[in-house]
């Protein structure tokens, strides 16, 4: 159960990044409810999974698998370019993320 929390405080936290550029500084109300929502159902949905999984693994991985939702989405939604550094960054992230879970022994 602990992987299904994790896997939905991920979505929030993309919600929370990728929401965060729509209120354009906090001006834009409905962008800024959305965004404050996602960030207190990931914040939430994260610590249920902390019940179980080690800090250190579960925020890890919120935050590194995030960061790359967040960056395929931003290109997607905000026409953010992926570059070869980016590449070579979401590598990096998905092969420590590996690496954790070898760790866990999960």
């Amino acid at each position: 159960m602990a992987w299904i929390y994790l896997s939905v405080a991920i979505v929030f936290e993309i919600g929370f990044a990728l929401g965060t550029n729509a209120t354009q500084g906090f001006t834009r109300l409905w962008p800024s409810v959305f965004t404050l929502l996602s960030a207190a159902g990931g914040v939430f949905t994260l610590s249920l999974a902390l019940k179980t999984l080690d800090v250190g693994v579960g925020y890890t991985i919120w935050t590194g698998v995030g960061s790359i939702g967040t960056v395929v989405l931003g290109a997607l939604i905000y026409k953010e370019r992926i570059t070869p550094a980016k590449l070579v960054s979401f590598a990096s992230i998905i092969g420590g993320v590996v690496l954790l879970k070898i760790a866990a022994g999960i």
